[in-house]
């Protein structure tokens, strides 16, 4: 779940990015209450909850600064989500978000189906994939976050309830673009048909610690996960640097052996002809196991690790 500054009169771009407003985050927004639905509102029927389509949008008037600094760190938004890939920590936000305003300027619908991500242009639409259990959805990106930690992506309730996160509350994904990035591209993903208006969510904000999460919140209806379409990921592992010098990544295991770090080793893969050596550590089985070792990284100056695969 999501904890994150309220942005009470305008979008993310005009506070953090901008500021053209002067409407600066004035108060910390409460940690959400427990996941319920909010009062006078019924949820959709759950086969009425689909994949988002993708398509071609421009780019939203809000939300897509050059660069926006939060929490003392400046995110540059880039330039396209074309063959865009990247694997993590998925969070997710609900019920205390619902039908606040998103960096788009649209509404948090916590039944749709969008994400909020850092520095993907807005609107965007990815394909989130759940590795620890092969579940797959399409989404579509309109808001910034998540901000504190290695979390990549902060998913809406209904999204995290299809890729079978609720009860961890995380997840270690793969976010991959999908659709098309101009007018005249064609849609290059197959993506069930969506109903309802895509999701939206509060501007700027900030991961609460991992915590459970109630599987199927009070006042809501379940929402079947999605299909599995592709096999669970067998091994998982925290790559601590990769180098074209073997003496390098040498160095960097033998200096993470001397800290205490267990099962640091090294793989050499030949990448368009060239060799390349990738430190890493694991497996990891498991998300607060993975935040174990990347902050300890963090503490030996190794600032850039990142979730990888075989």
């Amino acid at each position: 779940m999501i904890s994150r500054p309220a942005l009470p009169c305008c979008s993310l771009t005009a506070a953090l990015g901008l500021a053209l407003s002067g409407c600066l985050p004035t108060r910390e927004a409460p940690a959400p209450p427990p996941a319920r639905l909010p009062p006078g509102q019924t949820p959709p029927a759950a086969r009425d909850i689909d994949d988002a389509v993708p398509r071609y949008e421009p780019r939203s008037p809000y939300g897509n600064p050059p660069f926006y600094d939060v929490f003392g760190k400046r995110y540059f938004v880039l330039s396209s989500s074309a063959d865009y890939v990247e694997r993590g920590v998925a969070s997710w936000y609900g019920p205390g978000f619902h039908k606040i305003r998103t960096s788009t300027g649209e509404l948090y619908d916590m039944y749709g189906m969008t994400a909020a991500h850092k520095t993907l242009p807005l609107p965007a639409y990815v394909r989130v994939t759940n590795l620890q259990n092969g579940r797959s959805i399409v989404v579509r990106v309109n808001d910034r976050g998540p901000f504190v930690g290695n979390r990549i992506i902060d998913l809406s309730y209904t999204a995290a309830a299809k890729l079978d996160m609720l009860r961890n509350g995380t997840a270690m994904v793969e976010v991959r673009s999908v659709g098309p990035t101009s007018p005249s591209a064609e849609v290059a993903v197959a993506a069930a048909p969506v109903s309802g208006t895509p999701v939206s969510i509060a501007a700027a904000g900030a991961a609460a610690p991992p915590r459970a999460a109630p599987e199927n919140p009070p006042g809501t209806l379940p929402v079947p996960p999605a299909p599995i379409t592709s096999a669970p990921v067998p091994a998982l592992y925290v790559q601590a640097g990769a180098f074209a010098d073997p003496a390098n990544a040498e160095r960097l295991a033998t200096r993470l052996r001397d800290r205490a770090f267990a099962r640091v080793f090294i793989r050499d893969d030949t990448i368009a002809g060239r060799k390349l050596y990738r430190v890493r550590i694991g497996p990891v089985p498991d998300v607060p196991e993975f935040d174990r070792i990347v902050a300890a990284l963090e503490q030996a100056g190794v600032g850039d690790a990142h979730l990888a695969l075989d």
